[in-house]
């Protein structure tokens, strides 16, 4: 699937608190206590809400055009952006043989890092196909969906409204 343009809003919350929201995503939501932090976790909200429409099979939406973006009234708009959207792969089946002690030791491991078996699987493959001798790997992965910085925050125009 390729990659998808969704707009986002930034809006201006109580004590200078910044929030951002996805009109194609209702409950999308992240705030943050700067523009960029705002914008930084919008973009792993949008990940992560991709990435649980890929599992529950559901079909991403259309992204909306932001002049077709309805604002609530009391909206404080401070900017709208942009965050491109790689999907993730589909998920195909697959059967493994392996030795029992091996799916206990990997069960168990799977389970402490709040994973099922099929994510720790695909996590270990993940790990194994990019490792290079002499070079430690870091921590866990994020996301399946990648997100791309799609350029700069535009600002809304406002019309007989002046900020100190």
């Amino acid at each position: 699937m390729k990659k998808r343009l969704y707009p986002a809003v930034l809006e201006r919350g109580p004590r200078g608190a910044l929030g951002a929201w996805f009109p194609d995503f209702p409950g999308c939501v992240a705030g943050g206590r700067s523009q960029e932090e705002a914008i930084e976790k919008a973009e792993g909200a949008l990940a992560r809400a991709v990435d649980g429409m890929a599992e529950q099979g559901r079909p991403l939406p259309e992204p909306t055009p932001i002049e077709q973006i309805a604002l609530p009234k009391s909206a404080d708009v401070v900017a709208y952006f942009i965050v491109g959207v790689d999907p993730p792969d589909p998920s195909e089946r697959v059967n493994v043989y392996l030795p029992k002690s091996l799916i206990t030791r990997i069960d168990k491991r799977a389970t402490e890092l709040g994973m099922s078996r099929s994510s720790f699987f695909g996590f270990a493959a993940t790990i194994a196909l990019d490792w290079s001798p002499g070079f430690p790997r870091p921590g866990l992965a994020g996301p399946r969906s990648k997100v791309h910085k799609t350029g700069a925050v535009r600002a809304e125009r406002r019309s007989g409204k002046k900020r100190p």
